[in-house]
């Protein structure tokens, strides 16, 4: 064969160069038109089951199809079926406002395929992981004895940081250990513990305060009397943002009484971990870095797509201890304590290059573009209190803090809590049918209030007073359905 010939591919699932930049070049193009005309899209998009299996179910296809077409069909079938969590007018849940650079990081990680569990496989990959989560740490404040790693969301980091608790605390004995946090807690504490063997007996919800955070009082009164019974306090969960409320915890002072105690101090921030960029959160967030193991989520805070959450752990060699077992047929891998092999330090062995996206984008942007992003999310939940304030027909029931704020709507009457749930639930309901913003719901003693969750970079002041007219008009349609 001449040299400037080419054999032809027997790899069935191969495509030609051209074929290949025709489909990239048509996927860039999607992505770019969904950045660009993403505020003109309604933000809630919702399909009846139906609907969806009338035009998605069908056998599995014996012979391929052109991908252009399916390309359109992914178009008008499936991503027309979403809501936008990116959209500036998404304050449901914890929206995902993410950024084109790391999306284009997230592709080239893909397209490379690289596994990252691995030095000798990607050793490249583990450096770009190493700086980044040390760039993480120091900014959470931790000691350069910390290490950490990426996971996929806050889920799992928390099942980790439990895991990592009982490994170091009991050495894996459960039996009479009682584990410790609010009812503000996120539920995937309670679902970790339930996924390590911890019985719902050994484990301590905590009434929160009035602020919604938790009650050390409570907490140092509880431990007290565990002890007494004979049972083995070893964990404490605080918050450092609740989903509920954005609340934060008293770290310095439950981490005194943790360390005077002999208990584990775990900080979820998955939520609100990304504040500590800016002077604001960094108030907020005080006593983060006495923790001994903490969650930050960068797909929430730090603009990151979908999946990328954080684990950091004050001590390196508590992440080995906890994870590491060498395979026989791992044994290759074994480069030295100066070679790091992340699936040693956490539950995966095969691991995505998460790292490059937050490389990628602090190094295009900076860290003033991202802490100026979360200080214009804290600022915007303020001015939305403030908003809120001053509208009669609203009751903010938790203020602005960490970038979200409770409220509902009261009308002007005076109905029963159980109407004035039922009639702020029916409001969500109706956003989603208007498709110009989304709240979601969450209940703070006894009541259903609405929330306010603004982290998009792009949302903007005149967003929030029309959703709050939306809401205020959504409300007044919907009262004679549920009279005083």
């Amino acid at each position: 064969m001449n040299s400037g010939q080419r054999s032809v591919s027997l790899n069935p699932l191969h495509l030609s160069a051209d074929q290949m930049r025709a489909l990239g070049y048509r996927v860039i193009d999607l992505i770019v038109d969904h950045f660009e005309s993403l505020r003109d899209k309604p933000v809630t998009r919702f399909a009846d089951r139906a609907f969806l299996e009338q035009r998605l179910r069908e056998p599995i296809p014996e012979h391929g199809a052109d991908p252009a077409g399916l390309l359109y069909r992914i178009e008008t079938e499936v991503l027309n079926q979403i809501m936008h969590l990116d959209h500036p007018r998404f304050f449901a849940y914890v929206p995902g406002p993410g950024n084109f650079v790391s999306v284009m990081a997230d592709a080239l990680a893909a397209g490379f395929n690289v596994f990252s569990g691995s030095w000798l496989e990607s050793s490249g990959a583990a450096m770009i992981e190493l700086v980044t989560i040390d760039w993480l740490r120091q900014l959470c404040g931790f000691p350069e004895t910390a290490a950490g790693l990426f996971l996929s969301g806050g889920s799992i980091a928390n099942l980790s940081a439990l895991a990592i608790a009982r490994e170091i605390k009991l050495k894996g004995h459960n039996a009479q250990a009682t584990l410790y946090f609010s009812d503000q807690t996120h539920s995937s504490v309670t679902r970790a513990a339930k996924i390590l063997g911890f019985l719902p007996s050994q484990i301590r919800v905590i009434q929160s305060d009035p602020d919604y955070r938790l009650s050390l009082a409570d907490l140092e009164t509880r431990v007290a009397e565990d002890r007494n019974a004979g049972c083995f306090p070893f964990c404490v969960v605080g918050n450092a943002g609740t989903t509920n409320t954005g609340a934060v915890d008293s770290f310095p002072e439950i981490a005194e009484f943790c360390r005077a105690e002999g208990l584990w101090l775990h900080a979820d921030a998955a939520y609100g971990g990304g504040a500590v960029i800016c002077d604001k959160g960094r108030a907020r967030l005080q006593g983060i870095a006495g923790v001994d193991s903490l969650t930050l989520d960068p797909h929430k805070w730090l603009f990151q797509p979908y999946e990328m959450g954080c684990l950091l752990v004050r001590e390196a060699a508590w992440l080995g201890e906890t994870f590491k077992i060498i395979s026989d047929y791992g044994k290759d891998e074994e480069l030295g304590d100066q070679h790091i092999n992340f699936c040693d330090l956490g539950i995966q062995l095969t691991r995505r290059f998460s790292a490059l996206k937050l490389w990628l984008s602090l190094k295009t942007f900076g860290l003033g573009a991202f802490r100026t992003a979360v200080e214009r999310g804290i600022d915007l939940a303020e001015f939305a209190e403030a908003v809120l304030s001053e509208c009669s027909k609203c009751e903010v029931v938790s203020p602005a803090r960490l970038g979200i704020v409770t409220f509902r709507y009261a009308g002007g009457g005076k109905r029963s809590l159980k109407v004035l749930n039922e009639l702020n639930r029916a409001i969500v309901f109706r956003l989603i049918e208007e498709k110009f913003a989304m709240l979601s719901t969450t209940e703070l003693g006894g009541m259903v209030v609405l929330r306010f969750c603004i982290i998009n970079p792009a949302t903007t002041q005149t967003d929030i007073r029309e959703t709050v007219d939306l809401i205020v008009r959504l409300g007044d349609e919907l009262s004679s359905e549920y009279p005083d």
